[in-house]
């Protein structure tokens, strides 16, 4: 055990744990609802979750021939759209801590066709094991908030871009649009469970979606955070309302 972490506590959802049980109790969750990861985001973001991604990547500024580091890449959605923008001269890595969410990725990924240019290693986004001044650019799609140490893994990050590289986080974030937060709270709270329990048989782990996005650094926080870490031109575009927000920082040359 990490002797720095002992007797410390984080929070999963409204919960506060060990912090050395986090990723085992998110690694249950995803575990479980794994095979349905994709058809839920579909259901509950009402398909939105892909104009999202778009967005991204079209911030990513990836081009042909880019190296790209998808953190917390999952069933490689993001990596396939990352691996368009590339090509086959260029290289996505799709790096992922749950093995269950690895292999649907793998097999997700050879079933559109993608098998070149691509790599899947499973990794710990707190201790990426990628040498210094590697990647063009590093994404994270929704993973983010599912760390056990925020700081920790923005600081992988850091280390592992190339200098001028930038970082791209989407994650969920906090409404700005006034009156819209109860009525979100509604849908997270009421209606999220219920689906996650029809679809995938996982009620509260959607419960704890809806926490953790509530738990989840604001904006002006996330931002900070990574100027703290060391990137600079740090900015972000709300989108939804600010259902979803696209954070964008760069390592300085």
């Amino acid at each position: 055990m990490n002797r720095s972490r002992e007797g410390k506590t984080t929070h999963f959802g409204y919960q506060q744990v060990p912090v050395e049980e986090k990723a085992r109790l998110v690694g249950a969750i995803f575990d479980s609802v794994a095979s349905r990861y994709d058809l839920l985001n579909d259901v509950m973001s009402f398909g939105m979750h892909r104009l999202w991604r778009r967005f991204a990547v079209g911030a990513s500024g990836a081009r042909a021939g880019s190296r790209i580091l998808d953190l917390a890449g999952g069933t490689g959605e993001f990596t396939a759209r990352l691996a368009s923008q590339v090509g086959p001269e260029g290289l996505v890595v799709l790096a992922e801590i749950n093995e269950t969410m690895l292999r649907l990725g793998r097999e997700r990924l050879v079933g559109r066709g993608i098998e070149s240019g691509v790599e899947l290693v499973q990794a710990d986004a707190e201790k990426l094991p990628f040498a210094e001044d590697y990647f063009d650019c590093a994404t994270m799609a929704f993973g983010l908030r599912n760390v056990t140490d925020q700081d920790a893994v923005l600081a992988a990050t850091y280390r592992v871009l190339k200098p001028g590289a930038p970082v791209i986080i989407l994650e969920f974030s906090h409404p700005t649009i006034w009156g819209f937060s109860s009525l979100y709270d509604l849908y997270s709270f009421l209606v999220m469970p219920v689906m996650g329990r029809l679809v995938a048989g996982n009620g509260g782990g959607y419960r704890y979606l809806a926490e953790s996005i509530r738990v989840h650094p604001d904006q002006v926080t996330l931002k900070g955070m990574m100027e703290d870490a060391g990137f600079e031109r740090c900015e972000y575009l709300n989108l939804s309302g600010g259902i979803v927000a696209v954070h964008r920082g760069f390592k300085p040359v």
